[in-house]
């Protein structure tokens, strides 16, 4: 007997009436008919398997055939276990598997057939996620013979969420029916989805309609379901432009300290960005070679080690250079520079000079899905939590503690401050160390959406002081509105015109706005300018 080309155009046929399945179990004859002979008898076979039988041992058996896991003898079908023990395919008995037993194979045809086969026994599972699957394996064939199939799993189904999958399946079926009345319910149905692969049916439906009342109600389903789909790109923008200006928030606020309250231009600030990264890169295969059963909570472990290991540096250099250079911004830019060439070189003869790999913990994978078009990753979510409470650690620390109060004083006026007792050389490179440790905080952040690399700071730096300068220098809350805005104009921009010109329209708005009003967003006042 041929088989029809679809397997459950063949299946519905044989099922239109017989929708419950029944609680046979497979027998070993089944068994062997599915797994033994040419194509179309395989299929046909099991085609009156899922008719006949709807018990977990078909699905696992149809399952195992997916698997390549099934061997045939001269008289019994096995099913081999990953462990190399053998199990009897019909009745699951354990059994030994013969010397004579021979692989089943299956071409692409037959895979397909088992796919179906397994997805239609899955739509009246137990469990919600092999429902779901099946959903989602069935809409991949869309014609009227899944129709029963559907509506039997909608009204059986008890999950608001999948029985609206499966309402919107059924609108799949009926908007290619040959009924007219049926294609006019589909495509107004459709037209509430919010979902891509609706707009692309609908567009197809389109070119083949003929019907010019329908042609109008599906160009108008059309257009609902565009309007839909904008609204979740344009808060896709947004949440990107969002994380965006947090990731430069963490980058500049290291150099809000050390350019903003300190003065210096710190061209080595992106190394030091550069260094907190490999500091996580480093713990990363720690936990890997030593702790792999905690290894998703290495984070956790890189983020003090990426602020040490940079605010080590940080005073080191201030120690060694800066202080030397103080009130000498020319000189400051050269040294700083020259070190930053120093710092990636030395990263390169230590890691390479190629780009290392820093996984994600497993609790920063993935994504939070809002809408069709619209995922929110997990590790973006938790670099907008860390600016924030990076942020809110720098605020207080600024003003609410003695080193804080130290720092203003000493940057407001360095030698009231050293007339009151306060060690001014050793508030530098304290404040020095703490902006290179925030430095690499953002390091660390940066490692969990991007390459580690010996360039990975150059990236940063320039958009770091553009912050800086765009905020007000010395003010923590321009630099944070300078960041989360710059973030989203470079966002929105790159939507209209690219990412190349979207960067130079930025740089012109800030030289522009630079040119009227000099002290940025947020200007020094009273006895503090």
């Amino acid at each position: 007997m041929v088989v029809k080309t679809s397997f459950l155009r063949g299946l519905l046929a044989l099922l239109t009436a017989l929708l419950a399945f029944s609680a046979q179990a497979l027998t070993p004859p089944q068994a062997r008919a599915i797994a033994d002979g040419d194509n179309d008898t395989r299929a046909q076979a099991l085609i009156e398997a899922v008719a006949q039988n709807g018990d977990a041992t078909l699905a696992a058996y149809v399952q195992a055939l997916l698997d390549d896991a099934v061997r045939v003898s001269a008289d019994r079908v096995f099913i081999v276990r990953k462990d190399g023990s053998a199990v009897d395919a019909a009745t699951g008995a354990a059994a030994q598997l013969p010397g004579d037993a021979q692989d089943v194979t299956n071409n692409n045809r037959m895979r397909r057939e088992l796919q179906s086969a397994l997805a239609a026994l899955n739509l009246f599972s137990p469990e919600r996620d092999a429902r779901a699957a099946a959903i989602k394996a069935l809409a991949d064939e869309v014609d009227d013979s899944k129709l029963p199939l559907i509506d039997k799993a909608y009204a059986a189904e008890s999950d608001g969420t999948l029985k609206e999958r499966l309402n919107q399946l059924r609108a799949y079926v009926l908007v290619a029916s040959p009924d007219r009345n049926k294609r006019l319910e589909a495509a107004q149905q459709l037209a509430g989805s919010g979902e891509p692969a609706v707009r692309a049916l609908l567009l197809q439906r389109l070119e083949a309609e003929t019907d010019p009342e329908l042609r109008t109600v599906i160009a108008a389903a059309i257009t609902k379901v565009e309007s839909r789909l904008a609204w979740g790109e344009r808060a896709g923008v947004l949440v990107t432009g969002f994380s965006l200006g947090s990731i430069l928030l963490l980058a500049a606020l290291g150099l809000a300290i050390t350019y903003g309250l300190m003065g210096v231009i710190n061209m080595a600030h992106g190394e030091l960005i550069m260094i907190g990264a490999y500091a996580t890169y480093v713990v990363q295969n720690a936990f890997r070679a030593w702790l792999p059963n905690f290894f998703d909570y290495y984070v956790l472990v890189a983020i003090p080690a990426s602020f040490l290991a940079a605010g080590l540096v940080g005073a080191v250099l201030e120690r060694l250079v800066i202080r030397w250079l103080y009130g000498r911004p020319l000189e400051t830019l050269l040294a700083t520079w020259g070190i930053s060439l120093v710092l990636m070189q030395g990263v390169r003869s230590l890691f390479g000079a190629q780009n290392v790999p820093v996984e994600n913990p497993a609790w920063l994978s993935g994504g939070l899905a809002l809408a069709s078009n619209l995922t929110l990753p997990y590790n973006r979510l938790a670099i907008i939590v860390f600016a924030g409470l990076v942020l809110a650690g720098v605020a207080l620390l600024i003003s609410k503690t003695r080193l804080g109060l130290f720092v203003r004083g000493v940057t407001q006026n360095r030698r009231m401050a050293a007339c009151v007792g306060i060690h001014t050389a050793r508030i530098d490179t304290w404040a020095f160390a703490l902006g290179a440790g925030l430095a690499g905080l953002a390091g660390c952040a940066l490692s969990q959406v991007g390459n580690v690399g010996p360039d990975l700071g150059q990236s940063y730096i320039v958009d770091s002081f553009m912050v800086v300068v765009l905020g007000g220098v010395g003010q923590l809350a321009g630099t944070v509105w300078a960041a989360l805005g710059l973030g989203l104009l470079n966002k929105l921009l790159e939507g209209w015109a690219g990412a190349v010109l979207a960067k130079i329209m930025v740089l012109v708005f800030i030289v522009v706005f630079i040119q009227k009003r000099p002290q940025g967003l947020f200007a020094l006042k009273g006895r503090e300018a």
